[in-house]
């Protein structure tokens, strides 16, 4: 004990290992999600940018699998930044005058987070955005001691946007915040516009890709908006972040809200509700998902912390820990891959659970979180065999055309055994790598109808079969078809075939 109680009188230390002791311990479960497999073969095609994403996370992807041909291996950013995220938390509320209960607590909060439990299992777009909009929002806290944090701001920001292009949702929101209240002195120095100028420097390659590529990204999200995500009322919304960031750590954002907003202790916070609410809107606004305004949480729970800690009586105190504690037990397999598939299904049964997304598809047993967990080794090992099987001849201008990045990615990474060609595909960034020189004579596709493929080849015959029962509906029950003789060369079909959805 005598160790142990130094350790826990440094709760940003404490929690931060037992953060990376879980994550080390859960990160190697089932298997690895869509978009790793698509960040992996982007990162192969190193560019400063991409059709649906900045450079940083296909970067990170590629290093990671070249370091650790393992699952856990490959997953250790997101395992790093979820420790580091939940002590920067437990800062944060130190920042803002909270005690050792105070910030014990918002460790427990992003800990307890739901979809922040989720970024630190898989290596996606969304992985360091908490991490870094709690840090940009802890140096504009600090700026107003010593405005030379705003250039760390800065920096931090520029990282941001090479890893998602939503900070910039949050930064107008912050610059709204900050222009409402009395903080909007800061801006009157001349150290946020150099920030400014800090953070275009370092997302400038990236913008000039888009620039020279025609704004893919643009073209992306607009139909995703448009044709994709669910709109939602602002009442589901917020009903949606609630859930979205675990009911456990509900009662401690929602305080922290409200402390910002109203708390005399809080007066020079008041732009952190400001930028919240502003950021919701335009996340409803612009039919985002609930998990897009993910970053804005980490900060809103330090807040609500050091606020319950000041509310709170101490029985009090000790009831919304356990309360805490129990329902990240109670929530974490929904999130995090820390039971065997077959006990996940029956518990999300027993709690009355159905899988559900922000998007209009069709989902089977599984979240889309998980099932796109499945089934791709086995996509590539039907390619491979049916792809060895052909004649020599056959072999030399064969090629497999995903109908997505994910089985286009998953022939890509796992079937290598094969001597399988990079695979092909119209889909997000795939489309801008084109058909790599093949003329469409002879195609391995997935899925589809022969009818509706005879349109399109002068030949189609089945050569293998792929059921994947824990995976997407759309990538279960397909024919694999050996298709010969494309009708229109593919060069000249490429431009036609191209989509985002």
């Amino acid at each position: 004990m005598s160790r142990v109680r130094p350790l826990l009188s440094h709760p940003a230390l404490a929690l931060g290992l037992a953060t990376l002791a879980l994550h080390l311990w859960v990160n190697g479960g089932y298997g690895y999600f869509r978009d790793e497999l698509y960040y992996i073969v982007c990162g192969r095609d190193l560019a400063w940018g991409y059709v649906d994403q900045p450079p940083l996370t296909p970067l990170l992807a590629w290093a990671s699998d070249a370091a650790f041909p393992f699952l856990r291996g490959f997953r250790l950013v997101p395992t790093l930044a979820a420790a580091a995220t939940v002590a920067l938390a437990t800062e944060a509320a130190r920042l803002m005058g909270g005690g050792l209960y105070a910030r014990c607590l918002a460790g427990l909060a992003v800990l307890a987070g739901g979809a922040l439990q989720l970024f630190g299992v898989l290596l996606i777009t969304d992985t360091l955005q908490p991490l870094a909009w709690l840090a940009i929002a802890m140096c504009i806290i600090k700026a107003e001691q010593s405005p030379r944090w705003l250039l760390a701001a800065g920096a931090i920001a520029g990282l941001a946007f090479l890893a998602k292009y939503t900070v910039v949702f949050y930064l107008a929101s912050v610059a709204l915040g900050l222009l409402a209240t009395p903080q909007r002195r800061l801006l009157a120095r001349w150290q946020p516009w150099a920030a400014i100028l800090i953070a275009l420097a370092i997302a400038a390659p990236n913008l000039v890709w888009q620039a020279e590529n025609g704004w893919p990204f643009l073209a992306h999200g607009a139909e995703l908006a448009a044709h994709k995500n669910i709109p939602l009322s602002p009442v589901a919304f917020i009903g949606q972040e609630m859930l979205t960031f675990g009911p456990a750590s509900a009662p401690i954002w929602v305080a922290g809200l409200v402390a910002f907003a109203f708390w005399p202790r809080f007066a020079h916070l008041r732009w952190v509700a400001i930028s919240w609410a502003s950021l919701i809107a335009a996340t409803i606004a612009a039919h985002g998902k609930p998990y897009y305004p993910a970053g804005a949480y980490p900060l809103l729970m330090a807040g609500g912390a050091v606020a319950l800690e000041a509310w709170l009586p101490r029985f009090g105190q000790a009831a919304l820990a356990a309360f805490v504690l129990a329902g990240a037990a109670l929530t974490a397999p929904l999130v995090m891959p820390v039971l065997p598939i077959e006990t996940f299904i029956a518990y999300q049964r027993w709690l009355g659970l159905q899988p559900s997304t922000g998007e209009r598809i069709k989902l089977g047993v599984l979240p889309q979180y998980f099932a796109d967990m499945f089934g791709w080794p086995e996509l590539a090992g039907a390619v491979g065999a049916a792809y060895q099987a052909l004649p020599p001849q056959d072999r030399e201008r064969a090629v497999f055309f995903g109908r997505n990045y994910g089985e286009a990615a998953a022939v890509d990474v796992f079937g290598e055994p094969f001597r399988l060609p990079p695979a092909i595909s119209a889909h997000e960034s795939y489309f801008l790598w084109g058909p790599r020189g093949h003329d469409g004579s002879v195609m391995l596709i997935l899925g589809g109808t022969r009818d509706g493929l005879l349109k399109r080849f002068r030949s189609v015959e089945p050569v293998g079969r792929l059921d994947n029962p824990l995976g997407m509906p759309e990538e279960s029950a397909n024919t694999l078809w050996l298709c010969r003789d494309s009708l229109e060369p593919l060069e000249q079909a490429w431009p036609s075939l191209r989509h985002f959805d």
